[in-house]
């Protein structure tokens, strides 16, 4: 085990810095590492890691949704007003409906599993983007006009609305029922999740305020409410529906609001717990990639996610329909939201766990297409920035002088 681990994190490092050189993503390289040492090509990832890869990834899962909820401000959705919902829901659903409608004629898979493919490619990816948008923030390039904010807040939801329609779908395939109860169950488990999250969160809050404890055991605190979150779900699904992964964002952002100097201590901890996690992600999901599977699909794989990206685009464009925003902005929001990794890796591998017949598919379409948008969507939005976007101080400089 102790070689599997070291080799998985030297060739990482070694080829994420290849990588990052020429504008890739490091995460890019990860899956990569996955590959080559997996046991579809040299087989250097000791069985003992490979049989708890679900687990593992489900952890990447929480941690990703804990950054997320300690990071989105509800005031930066007000600020930003409808586009920020629209862009929240609107992109996902295009994508999810046409690559569920796309997979199903030309991979000859159930519709519902076509579905479930959509569910997992519809996310945005969070650890290209917003990285990129508070970089923007930073050199001065969007703020006036709240484009990086926009951006983050809608792909921050964006993530959570997606995986809300992705366990809802898997939970629909598995009971092989289509039936009212499971579509009234959407709603509920999302608002008991919001409540279960919520509740724990002001708990949290004053136990934090009334106990002095080093941030490093909140953060432990946090991560075995949020894993009692996901048994609860488990045990309370033969009797209603509530969903661990919102009640989990919403624990974060709760923590934000109700005590913000704490929340951005913690994202700080949580940003360095995510560097292993990362690792463990990207290169598990990696290892799972069938190489015969994944040529075998090769081009209608493209050719699906490539028309989904494009009923994606036409989406933001929808969202952003009587705002502010010049055409040029409205393209590079548009770019913003192509890139995908993060989710698809925590949850591609899902259905394949499950035993889903599809299984294999969906995590071979998903590995490419991250592999496929991630240095897309992150060289356009570094490329593009500066001549999409205005420079804020033009546009205070127009606004005095007017």
């Amino acid at each position: 085990m102790f070689l599997s681990i070291a080799l998985i994190i030297f060739l990482s490092f070694s080829l994420a810095y290849i990588f990052n050189k020429i504008k890739i993503p490091g995460l890019v390289a990860m899956i990569l590492t996955g590959i080559i040492l997996g046991p579809y090509l040299l087989d250097l990832i000791v069985p003992e890691i490979l049989d708890i890869s679900s687990e593992l990834r489900k952890i990447a899962l929480i941690i990703i949704l804990l950054r997320a909820g300690l990071s989105l401000d509800v005031k930066d959705l007000k600020k930003v007003g409808r586009p920020a919902i629209l862009l929240s829901f609107l992109p996902a659903t295009f994508e999810i409906i046409i690559v569920g409608v796309l997979s199903h004629f030309i991979l000859s898979i159930p519709l519902i599993d076509g579905f479930i493919l959509g569910s997992v490619l519809g996310a945005v990816s969070p650890a290209v983007i917003i990285p990129r948008m508070i970089d923007l923030l930073e050199k001065g390039y969007g703020k006036v006009k709240a484009i990086p904010q926009l951006i983050m807040a809608g792909a921050s939801i964006d993530d959570v609305y997606v995986i809300v329609i992705f366990t809802t779908l898997i939970k629909i395939k598995q009971e092989q029922d289509f039936s009212l109860l499971n579509v009234i169950q959407i709603p509920t488990s999302i608002i008991l999740g919001i409540g279960l999250g919520i509740l724990c969160g002001i708990s949290l809050v004053w136990f934090f305020k009334k106990v002095h404890i080093r941030d490093t055991y909140k953060v432990l605190i946090i991560f075995c409410l949020s894993f009692f979150f996901m048994v609860i779900e488990d045990i309370s699904a033969n009797f209603f529906a509530v969903s661990g992964l919102i009640a989990v964002i919403t624990l974060g952002i709760t923590i934000l609001k109700k005590y913000e100097v704490l929340a951005k201590r913690l994202v700080g901890k949580f940003n360095k717990i995510w560097v292993a996690a990362e690792i463990m992600l990207f290169v598990l999901v990696g290892a799972c990639v069938n190489i015969n599977v994944l040529s075998a699909v090769g081009i209608s794989a493209i050719i699906i996610i490539f028309v989904g990206l494009a009923f994606r685009v036409m989406a933001v464009f929808m969202a952003l329909v009587k705002t502010k925003f010049r055409g040029k902005e409205k393209i590079f929001v548009g770019l913003s939201y192509l890139p995908k990794a993060t989710v698809q890796a925590a949850i591609g591998a899902i259905p394949l766990s499950l035993g889903i017949a599809s299984g294999e598919i969906i995590l071979m379409i998903a590995v490419l297409s991250i592999i496929i948008t991630a240095p897309l969507g992150a060289i356009l939005v570094d490329i593009s920035y500066k001549k999409l976007i205005v420079e804020d101080q033009i546009i205070e400089s127009n606004t005095l002088s007017s």
